[in-house]
């Protein structure tokens, strides 16, 4: 699985280090990730979703089944 919030759509970016002497070289700058279960009234189920810091804040001001909808009419989920 890639490292893609399934409720925000975020990824990683891709950046410079920038050294003392002002010498640039590539590198990521990955996404807070982690594994979350919820569960899930309207369908009265466990759901595990991967979700960024950013995403669980939305869940969590919104609501699950209005994250969902939301992440499935961006296209964010998988399934």
């Amino acid at each position: 699985m890639s490292k893609i919030c399934q409720i925000t759509g975020k990824k990683a970016m891709v950046g410079n280090n920038v050294s003392h002497s002002k010498r640039r070289t590539k590198r990521t700058f990955d996404v807070n990730l982690f594994k979350k279960k919820f569960y899930w009234v309207e369908q009265e189920c466990w759901i595990s979703l991967t979700i960024s810091a950013a995403g669980l804040r939305i869940i969590n001001k919104i609501g699950l089944d209005a994250a969902l909808k939301r992440a499935a009419e961006k296209g964010f989920l998988d399934a």
